[in-house]
């Protein structure tokens, strides 16, 4: 049976450091108009050594060696459902602009699937500093060769014991729900 699972194109090290960096030392001026005063959070709304964990990890090791900010960013991590835990805590702080968040689909797809009461407008955007390629892959020994086939395999065997597995990145993100709207829409 074939597994599909659902990756992002990862960025290079070389192409975050320089975003990064390139989003601190713009604009001179409006940076100088804020330095942080005590320890910055950086809350990462999922669990360890997932994309968004090793990306805020990766930004506060490059603000730390680099000197980018006189106070640490500290990635914590705050991954309960789906991402709620993260979103509200942060929504929480409103106005602590000591508190930030690291985010990917979920910040949109946790409040549809869980109804929880966040939404995406409580917190402001500062800058998309990477973006994912929502890419499915089939282990390399079934038939299947492109999306079509795969597609058609699941309508095929879509019930009963026989039914494809899917693999992705957890539960209420972006590829459980494209692959539940898929499904019904496909069937």
């Amino acid at each position: 049976m074939g597994r599909l699972s659902a990756v992002g194109r990862p960025l290079s090290l070389v192409q975050v450091s320089i975003t990064f960096a390139a989003g601190c030392v713009c604009d001179a001026p409006a940076r100088a108009a804020w330095q942080p005063t005590k320890p910055v959070e950086l809350v990462i709304p999922a669990g360890t050594g997932g994309g968004a964990d090793q990306m805020a990890r990766l930004i506060s090791g490059i603000a730390e060696k680099h000197k980018l900010s006189p106070q640490p960013i500290i990635a914590i991590n705050k991954s309960g459902g789906a991402g709620a835990e993260g979103f509200l805590y942060v929504k929480e702080k409103k106005g602590d602009a000591h508190t930030i968040v690291i985010t990917l689909s979920n910040l949109f797809t946790t409040p549809l699937h869980t109804g929880v009461p966040f939404n995406w407008r409580d917190l402001t955007p500062v800058a998309r500093i990477a973006l994912d390629q929502f890419i499915l892959w089939v282990n390399a020994e079934t038939p299947y060769k492109t999306a079509k086939d795969y597609i058609a395999a699941v309508k095929e065997r879509s019930g009963g014991a026989d039914r494809m597995k899917m693999g992705g990145t957890g539960s209420a993100q972006e590829d459980q729900i494209i692959t539940f709207n898929s499904s019904r829409r496909w069937a």
